[in-house]
């Protein structure tokens, strides 16, 4: 984690409780889309936090354990394949990031979310292009949002054990798209996400 995590915040002075949103989830074939929120104590230094897609499994669960002791909120929200379907990936993204947000056990004065899109969040908010690698917030909120999907995807495992989702989470891998050629797609599989498939 470099000095520099707590620019952004620190331009945000007028806000004392500045919370941290993003998504795991957007691209997958299968499972829902998880966003995670998080409001850290200002200027806290978690040794390693990063964006999560530049960690490790194990170090991203390493850190969700640090994240979830030392943040003084945070939280999730889901929205499910159905909802992904009705909405499209980006209505469900927003409706995930807005659950996030509304399960923290105090209102946010601020959020700051990654991407480039806030059309659909219902907060006070700016969207910080790149934020899971420059904003302290958005990092923790990104590793808890990819923990998360991935704990819940290894459940969905047990209960679909023929698609192997503990070892792709749902993405469009060579090994994901055999088994569904093989077995045809399940409840959790998002339809309009196979129409290009060969």
């Amino acid at each position: 984690m470099t000095a520099d995590m707590w620019e952004i915040e620190r331009g945000l002075s007028d806000y004392s409780l500045i919370c941290g949103v993003d998504e795991a989830g957007r691209g997958p074939l299968a499972g829902p889309v998880c966003a995670g929120a998080v409001i850290l104590p200002k200027e806290l230094c978690i040794p390693g936090l990063d964006d999560s897609k530049k960690l490790s499994d194990k170090k991203r669960r390493a850190l969700y354990d640090v994240i979830c002791k030392e943040a003084l909120y945070w939280g999730f929200g889901l929205a499910s394949v159905d909802e992904i379907e009705e909405y499209n990936i980006l209505g469900a993204t927003f409706i995930a990031m807005n659950r996030a947000i509304d399960s923290l056990k105090a209102e946010p004065d601020f959020c700051l979310v990654d991407g480039n899109n806030i059309s659909g969040i219902h907060r006070k908010c700016q969207c910080v292009i790149g934020g899971d690698g420059r904003s302290a917030n958005i990092a923790a909120a990104s590793i808890i949002a990819k923990v998360t999907r991935d704990r819940l995807m290894e459940k969905y495992a047990e209960e679909y054990p023929q698609y192997a989702f503990e070892k792709h989470k749902g993405y469009g891998t060579k090994l994901h798209y055999e088994r569904l050629r093989e077995f045809g797609p399940c409840s959790i599989h998002r339809m309009s996400f196979l129409k290009k498939m060969h």
